[in-house]
């Protein structure tokens, strides 16, 4: 065995230590494989996605406490009429989620008394979610808003306004400008 002093590149990893503890980094790595692909002399971008192209994804912020427990991302499966069509067949995603989430949490003997927190950025799929009134505009979505406002009426679920600027969920699922992907 030989000693080579102290540890400052690994498994393409480069170390280096400070007082406030170790900082690992592949930028080493990550710079050959731009320059084996050919790609060193183009130009960086603020972020990875276009910005100007939006396509709906459904995003599942499910948090048991800090902790994060369950999530997914994907492309919204139908057509939508209307951004609050889609914005609520994706809420009602979520509340169908916590719906699995709770009953799995009860049968291991830790029910959740209070009702799961649900964060949307459209007012309309709120105030639909908490409104009994059947509106003509929303006769094709019924379902999806019977059962949201079903879970909300008994206490499973509250879905409450989050400003788009305060979404972390659209860090997944929309190409953001850097200064809101900061």
């Amino acid at each position: 065995m030989k000693d080579l002093g102290p540890l400052s590149y690994f498994l393409v990893i480069a170390v280096s230590r400070h007082p406030s503890g170790i900082f690992l980094s592949q930028s080493i790595y990550a710079s050959e494989i731009i320059d084996r692909a050919g790609m060193a002399s183009y130009k960086s971008s603020a972020t990875l996605v276009d910005t100007k192209h939006q396509t709906l994804h459904i995003w599942l912020l499910c948090f048991l406490g800090d902790d994060l427990i369950s999530w997914y991302s994907k492309r919204q499966p139908t057509l939508s009429r209307s951004s609050a069509e889609a914005e609520h067949r994706g809420v009602a995603n979520v509340v169908s989620e916590s719906c699995w989430i709770r009953n799995l949490l009860l049968e291991l003997h830790f029910p959740i008394p209070q009702a799961t927190l649900v964060y949307c950025d459209n007012v309309s799929v709120i105030y639909l979610s908490d409104n009994p009134v059947q509106h003509q505009r929303t006769k094709h979505i019924e379902m999806d808003i019977y059962f949201a406002r079903e879970q909300v009426a008994r206490g499973q679920a509250c879905v409450l306004h989050i400003p788009s600027r305060h979404q972390i969920a659209d860090i997944f699922t929309k190409g953001l400008p850097r200064i809101l992907f900061d």
